[in-house]
């Protein structure tokens, strides 16, 4: 399309390309004399208006325009929204025509539109038409039906659904993408446009109900990240929503100095054309709507009601129970604003819901939420009489709550005293529903949400009952406070976003109170911080935030503190800090703790400063925790224990423990790193496919629940799997994906990770020059040194890589020292295979004379150790080493358990590398040929590996390096494999084998 035909707006219109597009082509076909029709169909706010007159001001100079949208006044006036649709042609496009007769016939509409037109193409914009009085929508539905080619007139409708449209091409608008939305709120807040004037103009671009909050919103250099992601959370991609919310806030508000307001305030308008919808229906599907939204208000996004209960609450609300059934279980009588989903009912949109309540009269709101709390506290007496006379409990089929608070619970946060004595425990939904009825802040009300959310609920429902206690709270000490206990709620079930929305509530710092209260609000909220820099941060922030959170809470909440000062040694150990996290370790030790703690800490400092037998000896008590409140993380630290002591058995079962623990009881946010440390213990087992299944699951928990820092981990093991499964590309993905994570946020434990994956990867592939070249930063001594508990893992690789890439052992110092400092780890730990791969390395470095025995040395420990992969790795060594040396018969043995061995654990890469060093011995077994090995099937196995490496381009000394030959011998080779294939070049070669044939064995 020209750029004279191309649909321009007054503004940008953000995240509405496709839109744009589609506009285009239905104005281009008029231009050209075909008409047609098209239907814009988007809940309020959503930028239909916006769309309609991006079309007008495109048209305009084409040709008459006609616009209008019914006004409440001609909503009741049959053909009133025609009339007015008729008569702005005065205004827009010149002379009206006739005056029209009261009622316009639907046959006799079309007719109207083409005297409007008048030999030009005409554009009718109809905006709201779902608003229209009957009359009026079916004319003008008929008449949209009847255009098309040779009609020179185009029908362009706004409407909230397609009731009365059904038939017409149809254009769904959904709400903006994260990228739109947060583009328009930087727009909106930039400051570029001021007054009345930046109102007006964003108004026309999203709608007419923005321009007079926009028009407010201050100019702000850049929005505070957690306000922008609060903000585009609660407008959920709705244009105007946003326009609105953002601003009511304050500069300082924007920019993160001052505490975010609870709730977000605007959005007016935007409710307010969501609720036309309910003023048409009837009085008992109000009723139920607002029940309805009632019992979800301090519900998570998505969740929904209770059926059950909202069965309960309209029958006692007096609402006949055939009406209840079609409408909650029939998905009927409530015009399609509830959705059934299982044992929940959901509203179409989530804007309905708060449409709903902030369109009912507060006296009913209220109602609502007492008649939900009475009913909720007698599921809780009647499951309390059940545990007491062993009568069942909820008898009439609706389900008892999951628990009940105590008065002796531990609080969420800080305690808060209370002058009023509290009455007796009511369930903690009870609670919160009562909460949702108070008219102001309640202190007594307050205090018990906070005790009761101590208690074993969900975590998300403790977070939920919090943020009511810190609206309904009356010292801001214990308003901040409660807010970021909270927001730490949030963290455990896995909603850091809305974690970090309410740490937006406490302002930069929480505001200081004399006692318990004041010091545990100026702790907490760093102390979650720093648990949310844990799992998205960079290590280093969460340490340092960490650490200083604890020497806030000690005095005033140790459990906190201690919880922190671990936090601070989990960081450090991502970070490859082993003095940060001794620092962090040596810390606890001024903390009383529980005996299996203790063992722990005083274990894994003893081993990172030297004392291995002394540090094994106090690990080998964590081995095997007991249950209890504290049994995931206490698990997690056995698997960590034991992968330390090199026993992998006890490693996979404590992993094994610890994921079944929190899928039991959570915390939700404990899973991607049960899942991560189960997946560790298996790759020192072998057990690469399952390492691989659990850290795809993993990664799945990491994204949904929001930790990227967990996705780098992940990553790097599931390279660490396809370096030994294969294919080397899933390799090369995964070690991309965890550097670009593990980089910025200095995760030095998925480096390594990542790094050594890649490097196995390319000596699986032949490439061991690119091998060493990767890992020969990791283990050396400079600034690119490996993890300290990982960059001992990788030497054996190094070392390998180093010796096949060419360097030999005489030239190198650097590879005696790598294999000195190994020795002196393996001598240290309790790992079963580090003596097996000292005696594999001493073996590539050993002169002739000495290699034979030290690799019979390295297979008599694997036979102790177990675990096939790295036998078979020195299978293949050994098998390659007496191959070099001409002795082919002795070399089919030890290459032909690689080969099987390669196979049964699934090594598709390594088990191809030991198939051509067994062809290249003289193994028949192995020549397999198929069509593209044709053309050479006159070459000998060594003749055709050669003949494959020059196809890809090897010059002689690259394949002399990949095959263990001199450059000589491989010359003598592809001398013959010329002459036996009748070709001159290497051109000829590569044109002989094709694609198949160099990839069929290289």
């Amino acid at each position: 399309m020209t750029p004279s035909t191309t649909v321009r707006s007054p503004l940008r219109l953000f995240g509405r390309d496709d839109e744009l597009a589609t506009l285009e082509s239905l104005l281009a076909r008029l231009w050209r004399g075909d008409g047609g029709a098209l239907v814009l169909v988007a809940p309020p706010g959503l930028g239909r208006t916006a769309l309609l007159r991006a079309a007008v001001d495109a048209h305009r100079d084409r040709g008459p325009v006609l616009y209008a949208t019914a006004t409440p006044a001609l909503r009741a006036v049959p053909c009133g929204a025609l009339h007015a649709l008729l008569g702005s042609a005065h205004t827009s496009v010149g002379p009206s025509p006739a005056a029209p007769p009261p009622v316009i016939a639907p046959d006799a509409l079309a007719g109207r539109l083409r005297e409007a037109g008048a030999g030009r193409p005409l554009l009718v914009c109809a905006d709201d038409a779902h608003t229209w009085d009957p009359a009026s929508r079916t004319a003008l539905a008929f008449a949209a039906r009847g255009l098309g080619a040779g009609s020179r007139t185009a029908v362009l409708l706004s409407a909230a659904d397609t009731t009365a449209f059904a038939g017409l091409p149809t254009l769904h608008l959904a709400p903006l993408d994260e990228g739109a939305a947060s583009a328009l709120l930087d727009r909106l807040v930039s400051g570029t446009a001021s007054g009345a004037d930046a109102g007006t103009a964003l108004g026309a671009a999203l709608g007419s109900t923005t321009g007079a909050a926009v028009g407010s919103t201050p100019g702000v250099e850049e929005v505070d990240p957690v306000v922008r992601a609060e903000l585009l959370r609660e407008a959920a991609g709705n244009p105007s929503l946003l326009a609105s919310l953002a601003g009511r806030l304050t500069p300082d508000q924007l920019a993160g100095r001052t505490p975010l307001p609870f709730p977000l305030s605007g959005g007016e308008a935007v409710l307010a054309a969501h609720a036309e919808r309910l003023d048409g229906l009837p009085d008992r599907t109000r009723a139920l709507l607002l029940l309805a939204a009632a019992a979800q208000e301090h519900e998570s996004d998505g969740a929904g009601a209770d059926a059950l209960l909202l069965l309960r609450a309209g029958t006692r609300g007096g609402l006949p129970r055939a009406f209840l059934d079609r409408a909650l279980f029939g998905g009927t009588v409530t015009d399609g604003l509830l959705q059934r989903a299982g044992s929940r009912v959901h509203f179409a949109h989530r804007l309905v819901a708060r449409a709903v309540l902030h369109h009912a009269p507060w006296a009913q709101r209220r109602a609502a939420h007492e008649l939900l709390a009475t009913l909720l506290a007698e599921t809780g007496d009647r499951a309390r009489a059940a545990r007491t006379d062993g009568v069942p409990a909820a008898p009439d089929g609706v389900p008892a709550e999951a628990g009940e608070a105590s008065p002796d619970a531990a609080p969420a946060s800080a305690p808060a005293a209370s002058p009023t004595p509290l009455p007796p425990p009511v369930p903690l939904a009870a609670l919160v529903q009562w909460a949702c009825a108070a008219s102001g802040p309640d202190a007594v009300l307050a205090a018990r949400l906070e005790v009761a959310a101590g208690a074993p609920f969900p975590y998300a429902e403790r977070s939920a009952a919090l943020v009511r206690a810190a609206v309904l709270s009356t010292e801001p000490a214990l308003r901040a406070a409660r807010f970021a206990a909270a927001a730490e709620q949030a963290v455990l079930a896995g909603d850091p976003a809305l974690a970090r929305a309410l740490l937006a509530r406490t302002g930069p710092r929480a505001p200081g109170a004399a006692g318990a209260a004041g010091g545990a609000a100026r702790g907490l909220a760093p102390f979650v911080h720093g648990m949310l820099a844990l799992r998205s941060g960079p290590a280093a922030d969460a340490h340092e935030g960490l650490r200083a959170a604890a020497v806030l809470l000690g005095p005033y909440d140790p459990r906190r503190a201690l919880d922190a000062l671990l936090g601070a040694a989990e960081a450090a150990w991502a970070a490859g800090d082993a003095f940060g996290y001794l620092d962090a370790m040596n810390r606890l030790a001024r903390t009383p703790l529980e005996a299996g703690l203790e063992h722990y800490r005083a274990g894994m400092c003893a081993v990172l400063e030297g004392r291995a037998a002394e540090g094994h000896a106090l690990l080998r008590h964590c081995l095997d925790p007991a249950g209890g409140p504290g049994a995931p993380a206490a698990l997690l630290r056995a698997g960590v224990a034991a992968l330390v002591l090199g026993d992998v058995a006890a490693a996979c079962r404590a992993g094994a423990r610890a994921l079944a623990a929190v899928r039991t009881g959570g915390p939700d946010a404990l899973l991607p790193q049960a899942l991560e440390h189960l997946a560790y213990a298996e790759l020192r087992a072998g057990r690469h496919a399952g390492a691989r299944a659990h850290a795809l699951e993993g990664l799945h928990a990491a994204r949904r629940t929001g930790q990227p820092n967990s996705s780098a981990h992940l990553h790097a093991v599931l390279a660490l799997a396809a370096s030994v499964e294969g294919p080397a590309e899933a390799c090369a993905a995964h070690a991309d994906a965890a550097l670009a994570g593990a980089g910025p946020h200095g995760l030095a434990q998925a480096v390594t990770l990542a790094t050594w994956a890649r490097a196995r990867a390319d000596l699986a592939s032949g490439r061991p020059g690119e091998a060493a070249a990767r890992l020969a930063p990791l283990v050396g001594t400079g600034p690119a040194r490996g993890h300290f508990a990982a960059r001992m893992l990788a030497v054996p690789c190094w070392v390998e890589a180093a010796v096949l890439g060419g360097r030999l052992p005489e030239e190198s110092r650097e590879l005696q020292a790598a294999v000195d400092e190994f020795a002196s780890w393996a001598a240290r730990t309790a790992d079963p295979g580090a003596p097996a791969q000292l005696a594999r390395c001493r073996a590539l470095l050993s002169p002739a004379d000495e290699a034979d025995a030290r690799y019979a040395e390295a297979l008599a420990h694997h036979g102790r150790a177990g675990g096939d992969f790295e036998r078979a790795r020195t299978q293949l060594l050994y098998g390659q080493w007496l191959r070099r040396r001409r002795r082919t018969r002795e070399a089919r043995g030890p290459l032909r358990d690689a080969l099987v061995a390669f196979q049964r654990c699934s090594a598709r890469a390594w088990a191809d590398r030991a198939a051509g060093e067994l062809r290249a011995a003289g193994e028949p077994a192995g020549a397999r040929r198929d069509a593209a090995d044709e053309p050479l099937a006159a070459l000998t196995p060594q003749q055709l590996r050669i003949a494959r490496c020059v196809a890809e381009g090897a010059t002689n000394r690259e394949v002399a390096l990949r095959l263990s030959l001199s450059p000589r011998t491989v010359d003598h080779h592809l001398r013959n494999v010329f002459a036996a294939l009748g070709i001159r070049s290497r051109t000829e070669l590569a044109r002989l084998l094709g694609p198949q044939g160099v990839s069929g064995g290289a």
